[in-house]
């Protein structure tokens, strides 16, 4: 898992249609070149998770993806038993040893890799390369956070029923944030940091372009345009790149080729999530097209 420089890796990226900027790229190249884990924060819709999707295309490796949320604990996220099988493949030993069955010997076979169900975690540490997307890490409670903290430093867990998994190669982490809560410093402390912003106005349009190749150069600067206008509003929900993304397809949905005050009015549904946010923006549609 090389890269030579980060305008290499913006390449690479570039190849499998993600437009980074030289922030971007230059922290990708820093987490692969120092075996660092990056921890992105930024909105949402800023591209956080789609970098980790877009460097495990680019370097060739495979993708594994933890999504937090509330309540998410080690079982969850490292391993389980797959107890079903367990029971039967004891039953089986049973039934074979007509009731001379060697205890010890029948427990230690139900703790073998057969019945260990491997959850992200564990599966990054098993496969090598690859590229572990932590997503959304505010969601998870300080607990589960302390957890990560050693598998992060040691690249390896102990599973007190079956032994030690360390990592032959360490995956490339990729931690995300929309910043709901303040993940604690000793997290960030072992990651490199990049805060992501919304692409400039030249930049979405390129990734609009790109995304959706049918799309006309005057539209995609229109709908563009309309949304970074929308996110200098105060809404409850600014739009993001997949809303601006929504936006475009809705409209060649109906075969527009320009934006108006008509068409953006009868699809602000397709950028815009929350009512308050939708009668807002109607009453400004002519400054919003402006």
């Amino acid at each position: 898992m090389t890269v030579e420089s980060p305008e290499k890796l913006a390449e690479a990226l570039e190849a499998v249609g993600y437009l980074a900027d030289d922030g971007i790229a230059t922290a990708g190249f820093l987490a692969v070149a120092l075996g660092r884990p990056l921890f992105c924060e930024g909105e949402p819709g800023t591209g956080k998770t789609s970098l980790a999707l877009g460097l495990a295309e680019a370097l060739g490796m495979p993708l594994i993806r933890l999504q937090c949320h509330e309540g998410i604990d080690a079982a969850q996220a490292l391993y389980e038993w797959d107890f079903p099988r367990q029971l039967l493949h004891l039953r089986a030993l049973e039934a074979a040893g007509d009731g001379g069955l060697d205890v010890e010997a029948a427990e230690q076979s139900l703790y073998t890799e057969r019945f260990l169900l491997s959850r992200p975690l564990l599966k990054a540490l098993q496969t090598a390369p690859c590229v572990l997307l932590v997503d959304e890490i505010d969601r998870a409670d300080d607990e589960f956070e302390a957890f990560l903290l050693q598998l992060l430093d040691e690249n390896a867990v102990t599973i007190p029923e079956f032994g030690e998994v360390r990592a032959e190669h360490p995956p490339l982490v990729v931690l995300t944030s929309n910043r709901t809560r303040e993940v604690h410093d000793a997290l960030k402390r072992r990651c490199l940091y990049h805060w992501l912003e919304h692409p400039d106005l030249g930049r979405e349009v390129e990734i609009l372009r790109r995304k959706i190749p049918r799309l006309g150069e005057t539209l995609a600067a229109q709908v563009a345009t309309a949304v970074h206008r929308l996110r200098a509003m105060e809404l409850l929900k600014p739009p993001g790149v997949a809303e601006s993304l929504d936006w475009a397809q809705a409209l060649l949905a109906l075969g527009m080729s320009e934006l108006d005050a008509a068409a953006a009015a009868r699809t602000l549904g397709s950028v815009l999530k929350y009512s308050e946010d939708l009668d807002r923006v109607r009453a400004k549609l002519d400054k919003l097209l402006a």
